[in-house]
């Protein structure tokens, strides 16, 4: 994951660009291997580098050939070999970078290239003869994206992975809306993602069909493993994370049998033959997967509390799948000392982002230091199939549904911003395949009778039924136990113990007196708990005021209580235990 920092428009951009840089440090952690820029008229485009693809050459601000156009690009492009192989006009690649493709679709359809990108991704692109700045988010918001502005420079614009670039500059902050474009010739953000599920009024009728389902899911966890460097996978023993596990395991061993037999017959690739894709990391037409790194295991992580529900059942998964697994154990003590730093870096004051990120953020330092980069994780699953246990109050099949959209529409920011932030501060970059724009399409689209929990269906059943395979050819991809295990919240699955540490060190930190008279300029953002009040002190202490609008609290549905761990749902299982079907 890389950081992005740009000004269009500046009064004076060679007087600010000094400025320009020190803001850009400020998130080199997102990409510790490179740093550029590029200046040009009033626009200024600044990147830090985190290397998975394009190792070699992919320095970034990526130009053209006559260097009239250049781009800043945060992110990964899964489909940039099918889209080298099928550009309308020839285009000659300087690098083998999957994020160069941003240009030669810009120069072919204009703002409409976002519609083109199957990834995810943030990028600024500066076109030299046209004066014109375009900025895009991928459908989601998997990446990080915020758009700034100063009362003082009415016709500069900025744009930043992280809020820390912006405000010391800024003084109107937002979040970067994703599947959103912004042109700066006409001052306009539109919409360029408009999927046929994005209206949460209307109830999809699609039967369920697992094979689809399976296989769609498998194709997406197969597209994220496009790299040049370690990687890895996140591994809670939770259905999700041990689901992209079971697939990312199978697709290694198959790469790995694969390397070999072509280790004896490697040859260069020609150049003209690179710029249409051939040779290079990713998928091909028939969706198959090359890639240049394998590892003899795949290596999965796992952390909690010592004992805690998520490394007991991550153990039993990784044994089952065979990966070479790395339990890491932390303590509250380890916890409560980093929770200034991961404010920090998380830029929110929500507590079940805090809650989560906490050892997200301890085991990303870990993983980083073992030579990981990129990591795939399970962020996602439960928006798409009503997983959290607040979905068993859900009255009725449209409620449920439009549930489901919002919060796959709010993914930017909460379980997306976590998992970007938490990675992306020790320069380890995090993959979401139940992101995936093709599975969101199938997805979504199912009638959400199917969906809907009852009696005889634990939360998130027809994924589980969709992966229960052991009578049939593919075999198992989970024990029995694990494909039907109940769903733990990751703040919940890393130890019980760690909220209640947070909520017994917030009652040190904050009086009754202090909850009956909150900071004047919180406004109506007032903190319900004083574990909410504590967290929101020290996002004060990193940040001033006009940052607080890009924050978005988690709150469940249909339940009566202000506290957002799943444990406190009534029908949660306090004990790791066997779920029958």
């Amino acid at each position: 994951m890389c950081g992005i920092f740009a000004c269009h428009n500046h009064p004076d951009v060679a007087k600010f660009k000094p400025t320009a840089l020190k803001l850009s440090k400020a998130i080199r952690h997102r990409g510790p291997d490179w740093s550029g820029s590029v200046t040009c008229h009033n626009t200024i485009l600044c990147h830090e580098r985190l290397s998975i693809v394009g190792v070699e050459s992919g320095a970034q601000p990526l130009t053209n050939a006559d260097d009239s156009i250049a781009v800043a690009a945060n992110g990964e492009i899964y489909n940039h070999r099918l889209i080298r192989k099928h550009l309308k006009n020839p285009y000659h690649f300087k690098t083998t970078s999957d994020c160069e493709v941003i240009i030669p679709l810009y120069l072919e359809h204009g703002i409409d290239a976002p519609k083109h990108l199957d990834g995810m991704f943030s990028f600024v692109l500066y076109d030299k003869k046209q004066d014109r700045t375009i900025a895009a988010r991928d459908p989601i918001g998997i990446t990080t994206l915020y758009k700034g502005y100063n009362s003082q420079e009415p016709g500069a614009v900025y744009f930043a992975s992280e809020l820390k670039s912006l405000h010391p500059v800024c003084d109107k902050i937002e979040a970067f809306p994703p599947g959103h474009v912004f042109d700066s010739l006409t001052g306009e953000t539109t919409r360029y993602f408009e999927p046929s599920w994005w209206d949460e009024k209307k109830c999809p009728q699609t039967p369920l069909d697992l094979k689809v389902l399976r296989e769609t899911l498998e194709k997406s966890v197969r597209k994220r493993l496009m790299a040049e460097v370690p990687y890895g996978v996140l591994l809670s023993g939770g259905l999700d994370s041990s689901l992209v596990a079971a697939i990312a395991q199978r697709e290694s061993l198959r790469l790995r049998k694969l390397a070999e037999e072509q280790a004896a017959n490697s040859q260069d690739v020609d150049p003209e033959a690179q710029d249409k894709g051939e040779g290079l990391v990713g998928i091909d037409d028939d969706n198959k997967l090359s890639t240049v790194t394998f590892l003899p295991q795949l290596n999965s992580f796992s952390i909690g509390l010592p004992g805690s529900p998520d490394n007991k059942a991550a153990l039993e998964v990784a044994k089952f799948l065979g990966t070479k697994h790395h339990v890491m154990t932390f303590t509250i003590e380890d916890g409560l000392n980093a929770l200034s730093d991961v404010i920090y870096h998380l830029e929110t004051y929500d507590v079940t982002t805090i809650r989560a990120s906490t050892p997200m953020y301890l085991l990303s330092r870990k993983i980083k230091a073992m030579g990981i980069k990129m990591v795939l994780s399970g962020e996602g699953s439960d928006e798409i199939f009503g997983g959290y246990l607040y979905f068993h109050g859900a009255p009725n099949k449209e409620e449920f549904h439009e549930e489901c959209v919002r919060r796959v529409k709010n993914l930017h920011l909460a379980d997306c911003l976590r998992a970007n932030k938490s990675t992306s501060a020790w320069g380890l970059e995090a993959r979401v395949p139940f992101l995936d724009k093709e599975f969101l399409e199938v997805a979504m689209n199912i009638d959400p009778q199917e969906k809907m929990i009852s009696k005889e269906r634990l939360e998130k059943y027809i994924l589980r039924k969709a992966f229960d395979t052991k009578d049939q050819p593919e075999g198992a991809y989970l024990p029995d136990n694990i494909l039907w295990r109940q769903k733990e919240q990751f703040s919940d699955g890393v130890g019980y113990g760690w909220i209640d540490a947070l909520k017994d060190q917030a009652e040190l930190q904050v009086t009754d007196e202090m909850m009956k008279n909150p900071k004047p300029e919180w406004g109506d953002d007032i903190p319900d708990t004083k574990e909410a009040y504590w967290y929101r002190c020290m996002f004060d202490e990193h940040f001033p005021p006009s940052c607080a609008s890009t924050v978005m609290r988690w709150t469940p549905k249909w339940v009566k209580q202000t506290d957002p761990s799943g444990r406190a749902i009534s029908i949660h299982q306090a004990k790791y235990d066997h779920v029958e079907e």
